[in-house]
């Protein structure tokens, strides 16, 4: 048999397989020409990153207080990172194993979906992936799994997540959309509201919890059905253990977890911080969004996230928010409060109360008081003293007068209306004395200290029309707590004052108030006084910090301060009501300072914070002598009638000032002209020889006759003007004598009177204006011999002085039975 011929292949087969490969061709490319197309008429309806709540957070991330968003649904902005890895091998496990590898769509499991819908006519199981949850949490219209066209469009829209993101912003968008009941939607809100932690720091039975929560919400929700959560998420932590994800023994610690019900509250910290900073923020999105509109831009300027990280620090702000609710529980229900604590180093605020309870409408809580205008008290005063420090004016011990004085129309007085005649520069800044202070000012100047203040970032408010003056240094202006925990800043930071800073990208800001040295003298005089309940010479084993604090109270009692600080920290208390009206019996001392030393001692300490800081170079330490003021000279001790160690800055020892209203009597260095053997005075004119020599006395102010010691007074007083010789003007001081009872007399009230002892007092030999002091306390004034009128309704010594302006003065002591 021949063989059979080769068989040739038809040369139409490969055109056939060409025409077929070229329908396909032509099929996808229509497929994805329709698939652009599609995409373009109906594109992905990813939410607005900004469309979430603003969470303000502590420096540490806590969230101190979140805001909903414009639907009222609580969002926290996360991400991967923020969440703990156990949460994410519980979500995955449980929803999409294959989530990594898979384009959006699980074909294995839409095949088991379709054969069930098949064989039962129905959805039985969705078959759906991470990625189709995500697409029916963006696309509502995607969310009914029951429904075959819900279903589809959602595979359509996982396919085109798939295109436009990848696996990480995927799996970001469920992390931040899935819903857990409510209006809380996301793990991180989820995980605070039910938890009260941040999702990073989940144990594996609470990841197992969020990660079951989103299949049914409403039904799994801890809060209400903490038994139905439990069985849903030990039915995942054993599959976490089948599938070897997680240890058996980490899954027995697991189920034996509780599902701890608790109440569903948002943090609500640092509550009105975070209202001033969620209002700053919404500012600056509202300019930035006007400005794209402005530039025809299509979209709002990117403002970042609505995440406001604060300098706050949470343990220390939940502390004192708690010590303050605990304090204000027994005082009037209507007193608000304001408490701010400042690092000094960073001049970061690490505690911010505005109010003693956020939202109180008894305590108007919702005003925020540290940034509230009010009168300020005395709180200005370390300010002043320094800068009279700095223009060479005084030294920590130069003597003073707290005596009755009038500045023209201006006629200060003492809070507690006593009056403690001559005082060290120290003294009068720790006592808080009034017209000394009002004394300095009238020196430095009321608009250069309004200046000084204006430059180191505190700005006084004056009353409408009023200019810089006396009154202002005993709180006639306005003034908010932030600004003057800011300049009180600058007597642990070398003078320099500065802005509290709220967040810590805020800028540092900060002004010279006063120079180094300045600054140090006035912090050592603060630091003396002792805390309330305690003495100078109480003993103290050294572990807690030196404290230079300062209180303040506001005319007619409406604002009460305690200011003042350590090394590290500065921290500001002011008490009051917001609508001003007065507390009568609440002032700094009584009720700002108890918790000003509570947030003191709250404060954390480092080491070395208790040591003295040594004193800059330009500060030396010198004995000075009173009354004239100067630096003792041991060549004439006779001029040193008290001797103290005083604090002097650039070697300047500045005299006592001189008097501005006692015309006849002048503190300071008199010379005199002495008989060498009488000692007796000798003027120009002297109708005999005699045999001069040459000396001195140191005068006092006349204001501070009345509190001197007899010995005080001889030592200050002239010798006699010998009998030959012409007056030389040093005792015209005309005498004084009070008229209308006896010195060291007793009196009784009238018999089977109720009515209080009554005296008709008068000042025989005065001229103009007389001023009236009862046991050292201010009682009224006089003109000429005029008539002075008083009750006495309480027993025991009491003291009358009369003083004239020309330094004229007399004094009466009598006792009265009871």
């Amino acid at each position: 048999m021949g063989a059979s011929p080769a068989t040739t292949p038809s040369p139409s087969a490969p055109r056939k397989r060409f025409r077929w490969l070229r329908r396909i061709g032509w099929c996808l490319l229509a497929l994805a020409v329709l698939a652009i197309i599609l995409d373009r008429l109906f594109p992905l309806p990813l939410p607005d990153p900004h469309d979430a709540s603003v969470v303000v957070v502590a420096r540490d991330g806590t969230p101190l207080r979140a805001f909903p968003d414009r639907e009222g649904i609580w969002r926290y902005p996360t991400t991967l990172d923020q969440v703990s890895p156990l949460y994410l091998q519980a979500l995955l496990t449980y929803e999409d194993r294959w989530f990594w590898r898979h384009p959006g769509i699980n074909p294995v499991a839409l095949m088991r979906a379709a054969g069930q819908w098949a064989r039962y006519g129905h959805i039985v199981s969705g078959g759906s992936t991470l990625t189709m949850q995500v697409a029916r949490i963006i696309d509502p219209a995607a969310g009914n799994d029951r429904n075959l066209g819900s279903k589809l469009r959602q595979i359509l829209r996982a396919l085109q997540l798939e295109v436009h993101l990848n696996k990480r912003q995927i799996l970001t968008l469920y992390l931040n959309r899935a819903p857990f009941g409510g209006t809380i939607q996301g793990v991180q809100a989820a995980s605070w509201a039910y938890l009260g932690k941040p999702a990073r720091q989940l144990s594996h039975a609470e990841a197992a919890l969020l990660a079951v929560l989103p299949q049914t919400p409403s039904r799994l929700r801890p809060d209400r059905n903490a038994q139905v959560a439990r069985v849903a998420r030990d039915k995942l932590l054993r599959r976490m253990a089948d599938l070897h994800v997680w240890t058996p023994a980490q899954v027995a610690d697991a189920r034996m977890e509780p599902v701890v019900t608790r109440r569903l509250q948002q943090p609500m910290l640092a509550a009105l911080l975070a209202q001033r900073l969620k209002s700053s923020y919404d500012d600056q999105a509202t300019a930035g969004c006007a400005g794209a509109r402005a530039s025809t831009s299509t979209a709002c300027a990117d403002h970042g996230p609505p995440r406001i990280v604060t300098s706050i620090d949470i343990d220390l702000q939940r502390t004192l928010e708690s010590r303050v609710n605990v304090y204000f529980a027994n005082l009037p229900e209507r007193t608000s409060a304001a408490l701010l604590v400042v690092d000094n180093r960073t001049l970061e605020a690490r505690a911010y109360v505005g109010s003693v309870t956020f939202g109180d409408p008894q305590r108007l809580g919702h005003v925020d008081m540290v940034r509230a205008w009010r009168s300020p008290g005395s709180t200005l005063k370390p300010f002043l003293y320094g800068l009279a420090l700095d223009d060479g004016l005084i030294h920590s011990e130069s003597l003073l007068v707290d005596a009755p004085q009038s500045f023209g129309d201006y006629r200060p007085g003492n809070f507690d209306t006593t009056f403690s005649g001559p005082v060290g520069a120290a003294e009068a800044l720790r006592l808080s004395l009034n017209v000394p202070a009002v004394d300095l000012l009238d020196r430095v100047d009321p608009v250069r200290f309004y200046a000084r203040l204006a430059n180191a970032g505190v700005a006084l408010r004056m009353p409408r029309g009023a200019q810089p003056n006396l009154s202002m240094i005993l709180g006639g202006d306005g003034v908010t707590l932030e600004d003057l925990v800011g300049a009180y800043t600058a007597l642990h930071r070398g003078g320099i004052a500065g802005r509290v800073r709220l967040t810590p990208d805020a800028p540092i800001t900060d002004r010279r108030l006063l120079s180094p040295g300045a600054a140090w003298i006035v912090k050592t005089i603060l630091d003396a006084n002792p805390r309330p309940g305690s003495r100078v010479d109480t003993f103290d084993p050294g572990n807690r910090p030196a404290v230079a604090w300062k209180t303040g109270t506001s005319y007619g009692f409406r604002d009460a301060w305690a200011i003042g600080g350590t090394q590290q920290y500065t921290v500001g208390v002011w008490v009051g009501r917001p609508d001003g009206t007065p507390l009568p019996g609440q002032y700094g001392a009584i009720t700002a300072l108890p918790l000003f030393f509570q947030v003191i001692d709250s404060l954390p300490r480092r080491p070395g914070g208790n040591v003295p800081e040594p004193p800059p170079a330009s500060v030396q330490e010198m004995e000075i002598c009173w009354p004239l003021g100067t630096a003792f000279d041991p060549a004439h001790p006779e001029l040193c009638a008290r001797k103290m160690k005083a604090w002097v800055l650039n070697d300047a020892v500045p005299p006592t000032f001189a008097e501005r209203t006692a015309r006849l009597w002048s503190a300071g260095l008199q010379p005199l002209r002495v008989d060498a053997k009488t000692g007796q005075r000798l003027s120009a004119d002297c109708s005999k020889p005699h045999a001069v020599r040459d000396t001195a006395i140191a005068r006092w102010p006349a204001l501070a006759s009345p509190w001197l010691s007899a010995a005080e007074r001889a030592a200050a007083a002239p010798p006699p003007l010998a009998k030959d010789c012409a007056p030389d003007g040093l005792d015209v001081i005309a005498p004084m004598q009070i008229d209308g009872v006896a010195d060291r007399a007793t009196l009784a009230r009238a018999p089977n009177s109720a009515h209080p002892v009554r005296l008709s007092l008068r000042a025989l030999g005065a001229a103009g204006r007389v001023m009236w002091m009862i046991d050292d306390r201010l009682q009224g004034e006089t003109q000429g011999a005029g008539v002075f009128v008083h009750e006495y309704p309480d027993a025991g010594e009491h003291a009358v002085t009369a003083m004239a302006q020309t330094g004229a003065w007399a004094q009466v002591r009598f006792r009265v039975l009871r």
